[in-house]
Protein backbone atom coordinates (compact mmCIF):
# COMPACT_ATOMS: atom_id res chain seq x y z
CA UNK A 1 0.00 0.00 0.00
CA UNK A 2 1.38 3.11 -0.54
CA UNK A 3 2.56 5.75 1.98
CA UNK A 4 -0.07 8.73 3.08
CA UNK A 5 1.90 10.35 5.57
CA UNK A 6 5.45 11.71 5.54
CA UNK A 7 5.58 11.26 9.26
CA UNK A 8 6.03 7.41 10.07
CA UNK A 9 4.47 7.58 13.47
CA UNK A 10 1.49 9.47 11.80
CA UNK A 11 1.77 7.27 8.92
CA UNK A 12 0.74 3.86 11.56
CA UNK A 13 -2.01 6.14 13.38
CA UNK A 14 -3.60 6.94 10.39
CA UNK A 15 -3.31 3.04 9.00
CA UNK A 16 -4.73 1.74 12.20
CA UNK A 17 -7.80 4.23 12.79
CA UNK A 18 -8.06 5.62 9.26
CA UNK A 19 -7.57 9.33 10.60
CA UNK A 20 -4.81 11.56 12.43
CA UNK A 21 -5.85 15.11 14.16
CA UNK A 22 -2.90 17.40 13.89
CA UNK A 23 -1.74 21.11 14.17
CA UNK A 24 -2.25 22.73 10.83
CA UNK A 25 -2.24 26.41 9.69
CA UNK A 26 -1.60 29.47 11.50
CA UNK A 27 -4.16 32.26 13.75
CA UNK A 28 -3.49 34.73 10.91
CA UNK A 29 -4.55 32.04 7.91
CA UNK A 30 -7.15 31.01 9.62
CA UNK A 31 -8.44 34.83 10.10
CA UNK A 32 -7.49 35.30 6.13
CA UNK A 33 -9.39 32.22 5.04
CA UNK A 34 -12.48 32.92 7.22
CA UNK A 35 -12.23 36.55 5.36
CA UNK A 36 -12.10 35.44 2.21
CA UNK A 37 -15.12 33.54 2.56
CA UNK A 38 -17.17 36.29 3.08
CA UNK A 39 -15.50 38.01 0.39
CA UNK A 40 -16.10 35.50 -2.05
CA UNK A 41 -19.01 35.03 -1.17
CA UNK A 42 -21.04 37.27 -3.81
CA UNK A 43 -19.92 35.11 -6.21
CA UNK A 44 -21.76 32.26 -5.15
CA UNK A 45 -24.69 30.98 -7.62
CA UNK A 46 -26.69 29.35 -4.95
CA UNK A 47 -27.00 25.67 -4.02
CA UNK A 48 -28.03 23.10 -6.11
CA UNK A 49 -31.76 22.57 -5.13
CA UNK A 50 -34.61 19.54 -5.24
CA UNK A 51 -36.33 21.60 -7.89
CA UNK A 52 -32.78 21.67 -10.34
CA UNK A 53 -32.09 18.37 -9.87
CA UNK A 54 -35.63 17.21 -10.06
CA UNK A 55 -35.17 14.82 -7.06
CA UNK A 56 -35.82 14.06 -3.45
CA UNK A 57 -32.15 14.82 -2.10
CA UNK A 58 -31.82 18.03 0.07
CA UNK A 59 -28.91 19.15 1.62
CA UNK A 60 -29.05 20.89 5.00
CA UNK A 61 -25.55 22.70 4.80
CA UNK A 62 -23.79 25.33 2.40
CA UNK A 63 -21.24 23.27 0.24
CA UNK A 64 -19.19 24.69 -2.30
CA UNK A 65 -18.73 21.60 -4.37
CA UNK A 66 -22.51 22.06 -5.20
CA UNK A 67 -23.23 25.39 -5.87
CA UNK A 68 -24.45 26.37 -9.47
CA UNK A 69 -21.47 28.32 -10.31
CA UNK A 70 -18.35 27.06 -11.45
CA UNK A 71 -16.70 30.42 -11.64
CA UNK A 72 -17.07 30.68 -8.14
CA UNK A 73 -16.12 27.04 -7.19
CA UNK A 74 -12.98 27.65 -9.13
CA UNK A 75 -11.99 30.83 -7.34
CA UNK A 76 -12.48 28.83 -3.91
CA UNK A 77 -10.48 26.18 -5.02
CA UNK A 78 -7.87 28.45 -6.59
CA UNK A 79 -7.56 30.27 -3.06
CA UNK A 80 -7.88 27.26 -0.41
CA UNK A 81 -5.01 25.25 -2.44
CA UNK A 82 -2.45 28.37 -2.84
CA UNK A 83 -3.15 28.40 1.54
CA UNK A 84 -3.27 25.23 2.15
CA UNK A 85 -0.46 23.70 -0.81
CA UNK A 86 2.74 23.72 1.95
CA UNK A 87 1.15 22.48 4.48
CA UNK A 88 -0.13 20.10 2.91
CA UNK A 89 2.83 19.08 1.14
CA UNK A 90 4.93 19.04 4.85
CA UNK A 91 2.16 16.06 6.05
CA UNK A 92 1.55 14.51 2.64
CA UNK A 93 3.67 12.13 0.74
CA UNK A 94 3.52 13.76 -2.95
CA UNK A 95 -0.62 14.14 -2.98
CA UNK A 96 -2.35 16.52 -4.80
CA UNK A 97 -5.55 18.54 -4.47
CA UNK A 98 -8.17 17.86 -6.17
CA UNK A 99 -11.82 19.51 -4.84
CA UNK A 100 -12.08 22.41 -2.54
CA UNK A 101 -14.73 23.24 0.04
CA UNK A 102 -15.91 25.79 2.51
CA UNK A 103 -18.64 23.63 4.54
CA UNK A 104 -21.10 26.40 6.35
CA UNK A 105 -23.51 25.24 9.16
CA UNK A 106 -26.14 28.20 10.15
CA UNK A 107 -27.80 27.62 13.54
CA UNK A 108 -29.75 25.05 13.84
CA UNK A 109 -29.16 23.07 10.82
CA UNK A 110 -26.42 21.61 8.78
CA UNK A 111 -26.94 17.59 9.73
CA UNK A 112 -24.48 16.20 7.21
CA UNK A 113 -25.58 12.41 7.09
CA UNK A 114 -23.20 8.95 7.86
CA UNK A 115 -21.81 8.54 5.54
CA UNK A 116 -18.36 7.46 3.10
CA UNK A 117 -16.87 10.44 0.96
CA UNK A 118 -16.94 9.26 -2.94
CA UNK A 119 -13.88 6.94 -4.15
CA UNK A 120 -11.75 9.29 -5.86
CA UNK A 121 -8.70 6.44 -7.21
CA UNK A 122 -8.40 2.86 -7.13
CA UNK A 123 -8.70 2.54 -3.63
CA UNK A 124 -6.98 -1.11 -3.97
CA UNK A 125 -3.33 0.67 -4.52
CA UNK A 126 -3.55 4.16 -2.34
CA UNK A 127 -5.45 5.95 -0.17
CA UNK A 128 -7.24 9.65 -0.65
CA UNK A 129 -7.61 11.89 1.93
CA UNK A 130 -9.89 14.69 2.83
CA UNK A 131 -8.19 17.75 5.00
CA UNK A 132 -10.74 18.69 7.34
CA UNK A 133 -9.83 22.50 9.06
CA UNK A 134 -12.41 24.11 10.91
CA UNK A 135 -11.98 27.97 11.12
CA UNK A 136 -13.64 28.22 14.48
CA UNK A 137 -13.93 25.75 17.17
CA UNK A 138 -15.32 22.55 16.09
CA UNK A 139 -17.34 21.31 19.08
CA UNK A 140 -20.24 18.38 19.39
CA UNK A 141 -22.42 21.92 20.17
CA UNK A 142 -21.66 23.22 16.85
CA UNK A 143 -21.50 19.80 14.94
CA UNK A 144 -18.10 18.34 14.53
CA UNK A 145 -16.89 15.74 12.66
CA UNK A 146 -17.91 12.51 14.31
CA UNK A 147 -15.48 9.21 12.69
CA UNK A 148 -15.84 5.48 13.22
CA UNK A 149 -12.00 4.38 14.01
CA UNK A 150 -11.10 1.35 11.74
CA UNK A 151 -13.86 1.35 9.24
CA UNK A 152 -11.80 2.55 6.50
CA UNK A 153 -11.48 0.12 3.72
CA UNK A 154 -13.88 -1.72 4.64
CA UNK A 155 -17.20 -0.38 3.43
CA UNK A 156 -18.44 0.71 -0.35
CA UNK A 157 -15.27 -0.25 -2.32
CA UNK A 158 -16.76 1.92 -5.26
CA UNK A 159 -18.67 4.55 -4.19
CA UNK A 160 -19.80 7.60 -6.12
CA UNK A 161 -22.96 9.59 -6.78
CA UNK A 162 -26.36 7.50 -7.15
CA UNK A 163 -24.54 4.20 -5.94
CA UNK A 164 -27.10 2.47 -3.01
CA UNK A 165 -24.91 2.28 0.01
CA UNK A 166 -25.18 -1.24 2.06
CA UNK A 167 -25.68 0.79 5.75
CA UNK A 168 -28.12 2.90 4.43
CA UNK A 169 -30.61 0.79 6.38
CA UNK A 170 -28.59 0.46 9.90
CA UNK A 171 -27.27 4.30 10.43
CA UNK A 172 -29.25 4.99 13.41
CA UNK A 173 -27.45 2.20 15.02
CA UNK A 174 -24.25 3.33 13.77
CA UNK A 175 -24.65 6.82 14.83
CA UNK A 176 -25.82 5.61 17.99
CA UNK A 177 -23.64 3.24 19.35
CA UNK A 178 -20.37 4.17 17.21
CA UNK A 179 -19.12 7.37 16.25
CA UNK A 180 -16.32 9.16 18.16
CA UNK A 181 -16.86 13.31 17.60
CA UNK A 182 -13.98 15.06 17.02
CA UNK A 183 -13.66 18.00 19.28
CA UNK A 184 -10.91 20.23 16.73
CA UNK A 185 -9.47 23.72 17.17
CA UNK A 186 -9.37 26.30 14.65
CA UNK A 187 -6.55 25.75 12.57
CA UNK A 188 -5.97 22.18 13.13
CA UNK A 189 -6.95 19.33 11.41
CA UNK A 190 -8.36 16.23 10.42
CA UNK A 191 -6.68 14.33 7.46
CA UNK A 192 -9.23 11.34 7.02
CA UNK A 193 -9.39 8.14 4.65
CA UNK A 194 -11.85 9.24 2.54
CA UNK A 195 -13.47 5.81 3.06
CA UNK A 196 -13.81 6.02 6.89
CA UNK A 197 -17.36 6.00 8.03
CA UNK A 198 -18.36 9.39 9.03
CA UNK A 199 -20.77 11.69 10.35
CA UNK A 200 -21.77 15.48 11.76
CA UNK A 201 -24.92 16.40 13.80
CA UNK A 202 -26.59 20.05 13.83
CA UNK A 203 -25.29 23.19 14.79
CA UNK A 204 -26.77 23.86 18.14
CA UNK A 205 -25.13 27.21 18.49
CA UNK A 206 -25.55 30.78 17.48
CA UNK A 207 -22.49 30.95 15.44
CA UNK A 208 -21.31 30.12 12.56
CA UNK A 209 -19.55 26.56 12.11
CA UNK A 210 -16.95 26.86 9.07
CA UNK A 211 -14.91 24.27 8.14
CA UNK A 212 -12.46 24.16 5.12
CA UNK A 213 -12.40 20.27 3.11
CA UNK A 214 -9.41 19.83 0.70
CA UNK A 215 -9.76 16.04 -1.02
CA UNK A 216 -6.34 14.99 -2.07
CA UNK A 217 -5.16 12.10 -4.06
CA UNK A 218 -1.50 10.32 -4.92
CA UNK A 219 0.20 12.56 -7.79
CA UNK A 220 1.11 9.19 -9.39
CA UNK A 221 -2.45 7.98 -9.17
CA UNK A 222 -5.11 8.86 -11.54
CA UNK A 223 -8.35 10.35 -10.62
CA UNK A 224 -11.19 8.24 -10.82
CA UNK A 225 -15.20 9.02 -10.68
CA UNK A 226 -17.35 5.96 -10.01
CA UNK A 227 -21.07 7.03 -11.47
CA UNK A 228 -23.88 4.50 -11.21
CA UNK A 229 -25.36 3.87 -14.44
CA UNK A 230 -28.93 5.09 -14.33
CA UNK A 231 -30.34 2.53 -16.76
CA UNK A 232 -29.56 -0.75 -18.52
CA UNK A 233 -27.81 -3.15 -15.96
CA UNK A 234 -27.37 -1.09 -12.94
CA UNK A 235 -23.56 -0.98 -13.42
CA UNK A 236 -21.10 1.30 -12.43
CA UNK A 237 -18.60 3.14 -14.54
CA UNK A 238 -15.87 4.24 -13.66
CA UNK A 239 -14.23 7.34 -15.14
CA UNK A 240 -11.47 9.03 -15.90
CA UNK A 241 -11.33 12.65 -14.67
CA UNK A 242 -8.80 15.66 -13.08
CA UNK A 243 -10.32 19.08 -10.98
CA UNK A 244 -11.37 21.20 -14.07
CA UNK A 245 -14.04 17.89 -13.96
CA UNK A 246 -15.81 18.70 -10.65
CA UNK A 247 -15.94 22.82 -11.59
CA UNK A 248 -18.64 21.94 -13.93
CA UNK A 249 -20.11 18.79 -12.05
CA UNK A 250 -23.55 17.60 -10.51
CA UNK A 251 -23.66 14.81 -8.83
CA UNK A 252 -27.30 14.05 -9.46
CA UNK A 253 -26.57 13.88 -13.51
CA UNK A 254 -24.95 11.49 -14.82
CA UNK A 255 -21.53 12.86 -16.74
CA UNK A 256 -21.01 12.87 -20.41
CA UNK A 257 -18.37 13.48 -22.16
CA UNK A 258 -15.57 11.85 -19.64
CA UNK A 259 -12.88 9.21 -20.92
CA UNK A 260 -14.28 5.91 -19.57
CA UNK A 261 -12.06 3.23 -18.44
CA UNK A 262 -14.11 0.27 -17.17
CA UNK A 263 -17.25 -1.07 -15.50
CA UNK A 264 -18.05 -2.63 -12.12
CA UNK A 265 -21.23 -5.14 -11.90
CA UNK A 266 -23.00 -3.88 -9.04
CA UNK A 267 -26.33 -5.12 -7.07
CA UNK A 268 -27.56 -3.35 -4.02
CA UNK A 269 -27.15 -5.25 -0.99
CA UNK A 270 -28.30 -3.40 2.74
CA UNK A 271 -26.54 -4.79 5.56
CA UNK A 272 -27.59 -5.77 8.79
CA UNK A 273 -26.28 -4.50 11.91
CA UNK A 274 -24.64 -8.26 12.05
CA UNK A 275 -23.43 -7.79 8.59
CA UNK A 276 -21.43 -4.45 9.69
CA UNK A 277 -20.38 -6.09 13.24
CA UNK A 278 -18.69 -9.17 10.75
CA UNK A 279 -17.19 -6.32 8.36
CA UNK A 280 -15.51 -4.51 10.67
CA UNK A 281 -13.68 -7.69 12.38
CA UNK A 282 -12.63 -8.88 8.98
CA UNK A 283 -10.11 -7.58 7.06
CA UNK A 284 -9.69 -4.16 4.92
CA UNK A 285 -10.41 -4.68 1.29
CA UNK A 286 -6.99 -3.58 -0.01
CA UNK A 287 -5.47 -6.63 2.89
CA UNK A 288 -7.77 -9.60 1.56
CA UNK A 289 -4.95 -12.05 1.29
CA UNK A 290 -6.62 -15.75 0.85
CA UNK A 291 -9.24 -17.19 -0.93
CA UNK A 292 -11.72 -17.42 1.72
CA UNK A 293 -11.12 -13.70 2.73
CA UNK A 294 -12.26 -13.03 -0.73
CA UNK A 295 -15.29 -15.48 -0.43
CA UNK A 296 -16.13 -14.11 2.79
CA UNK A 297 -16.58 -10.86 1.10
CA UNK A 298 -17.99 -11.86 -1.61
CA UNK A 299 -21.08 -12.76 -0.42
CA UNK A 300 -21.40 -9.29 0.60
CA UNK A 301 -19.71 -7.14 -2.15
CA UNK A 302 -20.62 -7.50 -5.59
CA UNK A 303 -17.83 -5.97 -6.55
CA UNK A 304 -14.97 -8.63 -6.45
CA UNK A 305 -14.47 -10.64 -9.28
CA UNK A 306 -13.26 -14.24 -7.81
Amino acid sequence: MRRVLNDSELEAQFQKQGYVSVPFISEKEVEELKQLFFDTLPDSGGQITSDDIKNEHFISYDFTFIDKNPAYKRKVYDIITAYFKPHMERLLDNYKPIIANYIRKKPETGEVPLHQNWAFSDEMKCSTVSIWCPLVEATVENGTLQVLPGSHKKFGKNRGPMVPWELEKIKDEIINNHMIPLETKAGDCVILDDSIIHYSAINKTEGLRLVIQLICIPKDMPSLHYHKIPAGNGNIEVLEVDENFYFEFNPWKFPTNVKKIGEEPFTVKYFSVLDFQNVMKAPRFDELKTIEDKRFFSKLFSVFKL
